[in-house]
């Protein structure tokens, strides 16, 4: 327990870092924007594609998607409850949609995963996966519509998805990396070294340039600019409370190996998603409000983890 609050300080200490490198003026948004296309289309899929060819034999494999009932019904239900939640305690109508999104979505990857493998370990790796795969199925579809309806000036004709562009979104070079991953397990033929070696300098960038990512956005949005009020505290009970204990009780009913449900507990308990304040001022929602929310439950959440690392653990 103590290791695993140790590598979790450092985790956090890397987003300070990052915080405070963009307080000297190394780092700014275009960098931000650099780190999370490095992130997302080198390190993560060489990490995804790694550490399945590494971990995973291809009966371990086949047994892995039983257990993603648990994220499918875990986000429908919190989405469900963020509808309720929203009409009992008054949220602004101007505010709605982006509420329910950030109470129903995780950051899975840019925190998820850093704070998996902290705790965890590599072992991690393919369940946060299949909790990314549905959380960001429901984010670019169900999640964004929701978001648009704040503006009530937006046409309708916007808010349709076709196919191809949803595609693109949901099958990024991380789920690719995994993909091709599982391709290759099937084969059973190992890896070339090259391919390990180059690979796992480029994977090995994915924790340190994400808490970076982190650090640069709670600094651009500022610390003195985060309002709170009753709407941001539904967002944190969504994302602290109500998201983790109906994953803890989808446990009881559809039995999972520990290590499986303990991640998808810490998945669904992450921070609001770090696109959300651009997102919000693309479909012109309250930008500030997003902003705020992902302000406080980045910061929050450093208290939270280890309240809830001491209960699963």
């Amino acid at each position: 327990m103590l290791q695993a609050y140790i590598n979790i300080f450092a985790i956090f200490a890397l987003m300070f870092l990052g915080y405070f490198l963009s307080y000297k003026q190394w780092f700014n948004n275009q960098v931000a924007d650099a780190f999370s296309k490095l992130v997302l289309n080198l390190a993560l899929p060489f990490n995804m594609f790694l550490n399945m060819t590494e971990n995973f034999s291809r009966d371990e494999f086949l047994s892995l998607f039983s257990g993603m009932i648990i994220p499918l019904l875990s986000m429908a239900a919190t989405f469900l409850i963020s509808l309720l939640y929203r009409r009992l305690f008054h949220i602004s109508k101007t505010r709605q949609g982006t509420f329910s999104t950030m109470f129903t979505c995780s950051n899975t990857i840019f925190i998820g995963l850093p704070i998996n493998l902290a705790v965890f370990g590599e072992k991690a790796i393919p369940y946060v996966l299949l909790y990314y795969i549905v959380n960001t199925t429901f984010f670019w579809t169900i999640g964004i519509y929701t978001m648009a309806q704040d503006n009530p000036e937006i046409e309708q004709q916007r808010l349709s998805f076709h196919p191809v562009v949803l595609l693109k979104k949901v099958l990024t070079p991380a789920l690719m990396g995994f993909i091709i991953g599982l391709l290759w397990v099937m084969t059973t033929r190992p890896v070339p070294s090259f391919l390990q070696n180059f690979g796992g300098y480029l994977a090995d960038l994915t924790t340190p340039l994400s808490m970076f990512i982190i650090g640069i956005i709670v600094y651009s949005n500022g610390l003195a600019n985060l309002k709170f009020n009753k709407d941001i505290l539904g967002v944190l009970i969504g994302r602290f409370v109500i998201s983790p204990l109906i994953v803890w009780g989808l446990g009881f009913v559809f039995p999972v190996p520990a290590l499986m449900l303990s991640v998808f507990m810490i998945q669904s308990s992450m921070p609001v998603q770090n696109s959300i304040p651009i997102l919000a001022r693309n479909y012109q929602a309250d930008e500030d409000y997003a902003a705020s929310s992902l302000g406080y439950s980045v910061l929050l959440y450093m208290i939270y983890i280890p309240i809830l690392l001491k209960i699963i653990l």
